[in-house]
Order: structure tokens, then sequence, then C-alpha cells
């Protein structure tokens, strides 16, 4: 069968692997549909040091069930659409032991620390997929990617009236504006992407600032009332916003991290104290996150297909990475349809 392999800096192409079997516990699927992630962007750029390369990409995966192994719950049957969880959990870490599998020490993400999904078939473990025939088949691949933006919401304990600032409104960070809002919070979005911008103001955001236009600072003041934001969500990765949610935050408020920062950041740590912040990372999803995003998506208030950028079929999936580093600003979220 097919499957699309990550080769080298920029440079990727179909190769022939064998087709999986199903062993105890074990589900076959149909892919259908791979949403590509900012990881794999990182990937094909080089840029992703917690992947070893060849490699072949996709964590955003729906598909269909063809057949399981023994040992597997007879509601898991073929023709059943799903949704895939794609972190594994050791059970013993710490992590684990407080029940926070998504940040589990030894977690492997499909594709990255372990092949992905972007192939004819894939079989994971019964347990690792979510049933869903109510949502569009290309809505499944959605899920995963707002439920990142869902848990950093949670982990921020966004509550009604919270004025949220979210920077970045790439696919992660549209999920934290679309779960901010859905709790009542008043979002803010800041991007540097004006059709970025427009969609967050869709899905959730009262007000958007152009940060390649504006002074952000300034604006966050006059629309906080000098206040700064309750709650600082950072969705980029680079020094300059990682430093910029300190600044950005309320006294006594929270600033959470999703981007992975790829260069060191330097702070002026004298922040951290007088405003005495609550300061947190974010790790993937939960399996809470994940229902929360289905449950939002089977009755959204707008179409969920306004999210998709693009869709490229399965076997034009060598120009989908080329094409989102040509059309970076205007890309939201990239699917490879089967």
């Amino acid at each position: 069968m097919k499957a699309l392999m990550i080769e080298g800096v920029e440079r990727c192409a179909f190769h022939d692997i064998p087709e999986p079997v199903p062993g105890p516990g074990e589900v076959l699927i149909d892919v259908r549909h791979i949403g590509l992630c900012g990881s794999d962007l990182a990937t094909f750029a080089g840029l992703n040091p917690l992947v070893a390369l060849p490699r072949i990409p996709g964590h955003e995966i729906g598909g269909e069930i063809v057949c399981t192994g023994p040992d597997v719950p007879a509601e898991y049957a073929p023709g059943r659409r799903v949704i895939v969880v794609p972190y594994t959990a050791c059970g013993s870490c710490t992590s684990c032991r407080q029940g926070r599998v998504n940040a589990c020490r030894s977690n492997r993400t499909l594709g990255v620390q372990q092949d992905g999904g972007l192939s004819e078939k894939f079989v994971l473990p019964w347990g690792k997929l979510i049933l869903n025939d109510v949502l569009a088949p290309r809505h499944l691949a959605l899920v995963e990617p707002l439920s990142v933006g869902f848990h950093a919401v949670a982990r921020g304990r966004v509550a009604k009236a919270d004025r949220v600032v979210v920077i970045g409104c790439g696919m992660i960070g549209m999920g934290a504006i679309i779960g901010a809002a859905a709790r009542g919070a008043k979002v803010i979005a800041v991007d540097v992407s004006a059709a970025k911008l427009e969609v967050a103001a869709r899905w959730g955001a009262v007000e958007t600032i152009d940060s390649s236009r504006e002074d952000v600072a300034a604006r966050v003041a006059e629309l906080t009332g000098g206040d700064g934001a309750d709650l600082v969500v950072e969705a980029v990765g680079l020094p300059a916003t990682f430093t910029q949610a300190i600044d950005l935050v309320c006294f006594c408020g929270r600033v959470v991290y999703i981007g992975y920062c790829k260069a060191p950041v330097s702070y002026d740590t004298k922040f951290f104290n007088l405003k005495e912040l609550d300061i947190m990372g974010s790790r993937n999803a939960t399996a809470d996150d994940f229902r929360a995003v289905i449950a939002y998506l089977e009755k959204p208030a707008r179409a969920p297909d306004e999210l998709i950028s693009k869709v490229f079929a399965f076997g034009d999936a060598e120009q989908a990475l080329p094409y989102w580093v040509k059309e970076r600003a205007s890309t939201l979220k990239i699917i490879i349809e089967r």
C-alpha cells in the first residue's frame, strides 16, 4: 500500500509499505482524512527536533473500520467511523500516575516519535479510537487539533467574562479561541495574518489585533481598561511571543504556553513575582477535551468547513506540504482526503 514519507528537508514522496494486519486488541482502519499539523510542517522544514527522518507524518486522523483482531469490543464493527487519539501513555510515569496521560513522559505521538497515518490503512489499539458516526467524515480530522486548544483553555481555568488573549490563530490557537468563547470568555485574537484573523472573528473572537500593524500591548490595555488579560494563551512558539504573553497578562493572571519554542527564551523574571502569575504548559489533549470538541462540532455555530483552507486528494499529497510552505500566511488547515 502507499504511504507518504518525509525523506529529508523539504523532500517527501510516496513509498510502498506492507499493509498492516491487526493483532489481538487491534483495529485496522481505512484512513479517509488526515489533517496536516504545524509539527508536520516543522518536520518537513527540518525544524522538529523530536523527529528522526524518514518519517510518515500525520496524527489528525479520521477513518473507517475495516476489520478487527481478537479481543476487540463488538461495537468496533466494520464500517464504523472513528477519530484517532494519536498519543501513547506508559501508565507508570508521574504524569500517568496523576491521571494526566496526555503529558506522559514516554509519549510517542503518531507522525512525530513514530510513523503517522498518512497512508492507505493503519492499525491501532481499539482504545485509541473514538467511534463517531455523527460528524461528517472530513470533520473527524478536525477534532484532534481543536482538542489541543480546548485543553489549553481547560489548563487556563477559563471562566465566563474572563478576558482571554490568544496569540496565534493557526488551528491550535483557533481551538483555544473557540474553547474560550464557548465558556463565555471575551476573546482577543492576535496574529499577523488578516485572513486568519477574519476566521477568528467568525469563530468567537470579539476583538482582533494585527500584530504586524498595531501595538499589541497598547491595544490590549485599551480593551481591558488598562488591566491586561486574565489569561494569555501562546500558540505560536517564538521567543518574542513567549515574552509578550507575560507583558499582556494582568496582575494575578494566567499564562498558558501551547507553542513549542525552538530557541532559548530570555525573560525579565521579576514580572513572574510582581504579578504573581500562574504560568502553565499545555501538551496534547485529554479524552475530556476530545469529547468537548466532538460535542461542539456536532452542533456548531458555523460550518466547520470554514476551518479547512485546502483539501488535497490522497494521490496529490506530495504537493500539500510544499503548498503550505508557500501559502503559510493564509493557510489554516490542510486536509488530505481519500
